[in-house]
């Protein structure tokens, strides 16, 4: 028999569907479950101790009721704070979402670098050391931003975003001493890739993005390779942890990313 066990997709909100859509890419007949966790959005301004302590428990009660095949931490916030507790505390398959430091070190050419990521995720030691080990000959400017979360998840909402707030968002990199010279921008929170044409419309001219969504989907790809699949492919299941208007209002997106049943934790 077919293995109808899916993959699981977590994040605080809508972010993590930058990463499940090139994953879906690749692998079109893998059943999806994908987790927002509406009731503790957003990560970004809360603290370490917070989330270390509240993704690990979400996802075990996750594996439970929907038996996942492998889970995808679709958030760099809860991946650099809890990604090691997860797989500490569940037997199965967890890819982490970091940021995509060495690509964009291996691209840039000015040798500067910004990652754009949440306060959370770009004061952690893990950046640190990925700067040291792949951007070590590279000047490395970081900016946390709550706001283009949000803009991100309105966006996806069918709300109109306007370009100035994503341009005062930018600029708070290349405002930084030094941010003139960035030509490469690491989008370290998994929400900013859905926020790509309005960031390349404020950006000065040559400036690269990067994110590491599509390297998060040649993981499963390879993670998965021996398995087998259903060839029915059952309705792909949304689920938040908080019912609201906002929630609702995501339906139809969800839908276009193969997530037409709609849950509640």
């Amino acid at each position: 028999m077919a293995d109808r066990r899916p993959v699981l997709f977590f994040d605080s909100g809508v972010g993590g569907l930058s990463v499940l859509g090139p994953t879906t890419a690749l692998l079109p007949q893998a059943p999806l479950v994908y987790v927002a966790d509406s009731a503790g959005f957003p990560y970004g301004t809360k603290s370490e101790a917070e989330i270390a302590a509240r993704v690990p428990a979400l996802l075990g009660r996750l594996a439970e009721r929907y038996d996942p095949r492998l889970i995808v931490i679709a958030c760099n916030t809860a991946s650099t704070i809890a990604l090691q507790h997860v797989r500490a505390a569940l037997d199965l398959p967890i890819v982490g979402t970091v940021p995509a430091i060495k690509p964009a070190a291996e691209t840039s050419r000015t040798r500067t670098i910004g990652v754009l990521g949440t306060a959370a995720t770009v004061r952690q030691p893990y950046v640190d050391d990925l700067a040291a080990r792949f951007a070590g000959d590279c000047t490395v400017l970081r900016h946390g931003s709550a706001a283009l979360v949000e803009l991100a998840e309105a966006k996806l909402a069918g709300e109109v975003i306007a370009l100035d707030a994503v341009a005062n968002e930018l600029g708070g990199l290349f405002h930084q001493p030094g941010g003139d010279r960035i030509d490469v921008i690491v989008n370290a929170c998994t929400h900013f890739p859905l926020l790509a044409p309005e960031m390349r419309a404020v950006a000065p001219e040559g400036v690269q993005f990067v994110d590491g969504g599509p390297g998060i989907a040649r993981r499963v790809a390879y993670l998965t390779r021996a398995q087998s699949w259903p060839t029915d492919l059952p309705p792909g299941r949304a689920v938040f942890t908080a019912r609201d208007h906002r929630a609702d209002a995501l339906a139809p997106m969800l839908a276009r990313y193969g997530l037409s049943r709609i849950e509640t934790l």
